[in-house]
């Protein structure tokens, strides 16, 4: 089953290296593809208004606090992150540039573009949705292999650095995040929480879906 999967799949559009500057068109087309997926679900998540993705809540109490939209906050955040990444040595690749612009993106489109759900029933409904989007999204793009996004590289970054496990690092960078963000005016709810504990799985689903569809 898919929840066993332990490892990225290799397929017939997966870049060889992570540090490729001049992918196949295809790559480049699943990477912008799957980061638009997770863009999408990301900002319907936040317009269902049950809670938001710990990163997301951070980026809206930001916005709350300044003149920019949530997307805009999620770019700046985001190359905040990455400016992290010259003290713990990591390399962006191109899957990182984008991984930056197009959620961000998406997510400013979403909320201008989109309406949100009236019924209590709907907005739960939305946010289950956005959670498999999300998770269906990331194994569209983590699949191109051309290099992970500001957050996951800072995740590695420090495991290495730290010699910590990777699942304590990880929690770590969410719960300060989702703290900050809240203490900011972000939303915190039950969608927040089956964000937490759907993501895993979701991605897991998508990145076996890319696996068996394309081998």
């Amino acid at each position: 089953m898919f929840l066993s999967i332990k490892n990225i799949p290799k397929v017939n559009w997966s870049s060889n290296e992570s540090l490729n500057f001049k992918p196949k068109f295809s790559t480049s087309f699943f990477l912008i593809f799957g980061l638009t997926i997770f863009g999408l679900g990301e900002g319907l998540l936040i317009l269902s208004t049950t809670g938001n993705s710990p990163w997301s809540v951070l980026a809206e109490g930001i916005s709350l606090n300044s003149s920019l939209s949530i997307g805009a906050a999620t770019f700046f955040v985001s190359v905040g992150v990455l400016f992290l990444w010259i003290f713990l040595k990591q390399k962006p690749g191109l899957g990182t540039i984008f991984n930056i612009i197009v959620i961000a993106a998406m997510i400013d489109f979403t909320l201008n573009y989109f309406q949100p759900p009236s019924s209590l029933f709907t907005k739960y409904l939305l946010a289950f949705l956005s959670v498999i989007l999300v998770g269906l999204g990331s194994g569209i793009y983590l699949v191109a292999n051309l290099g992970p996004g500001p957050r996951d590289g800072l995740m590695t970054g420090l495991t290495k650095t730290t010699n910590l496990p990777i699942a304590l690092v990880r929690a770590f960078l969410e719960i300060t995040v989702v703290i900050i963000g809240w203490y900011l005016g972000g939303t915190v709810g039950v969608g927040t929480l089956i964000f937490a504990f759907g993501i895993g799985p979701c991605v897991a689903l998508g990145l076996f879906l890319v696996g068996k569809i394309f081998n």
